[in-house]
């Protein structure tokens, strides 16, 4: 049996006036992708979100935690800007040198439509505040705070 199916992909925590969330995965690249799964969950019940649109999406910045929030951030860029919402995320995150950390990832989702889509919180944008990445030997966790 796959170890990746077992493994819980993000929970939310309380958090006053916005929302938080922790994210998991087996590496950095599997929490990213779980990370922006938990920020549209706040918006939406990702599981009816179907992969009819997909978008590539590149990021580089100089640390892992500001690599996190431009990630969330340029996910919630496009949603607000083209109505997108997202589901299925494949994120491949190198580290060029000490100070650039390059992300690519290749994201399915379809346009947000209130007929057929939950109407959760509305994201406002993605925060630095008690944002943590702590990186195990099979695991990695990311906390995040989205001002809602």
């Amino acid at each position: 049996m796959d170890n990746k199916n077992t493994l819980k992909q993000f929970e939310f925590f309380d958090v006053t006036a916005d929302v938080g969330f922790r994210a998991y995965g087996q590496d950095l690249n599997d929490a990213f992708g779980n990370a922006a799964l938990a920020m549209f969950e706040v918006m939406t019940d990702t599981s009816q979100v179907k992969p009819k649109v997909i978008r590539e999406i590149l990021v580089e910045s100089e640390d892992e935690k500001a690599l996190l929030y431009d990630w969330l951030s340029e996910l919630l860029f496009i949603h607000d800007y083209e109505g997108l919402v997202f589901s299925q995320f494949t994120v491949t995150i190198q580290q060029k040198d000490p100070e650039t950390f390059n992300l690519s990832a290749v994201v399915w989702g379809e346009e947000f439509n209130q007929a057929t889509h939950e109407v959760r919180d509305e994201v406002k944008a993605v925060t630095f505040h008690l944002m943590e990445i702590v990186k195990e030997e099979n695991r990695c966790t990311l906390q995040v705070i989205v001002d809602t």
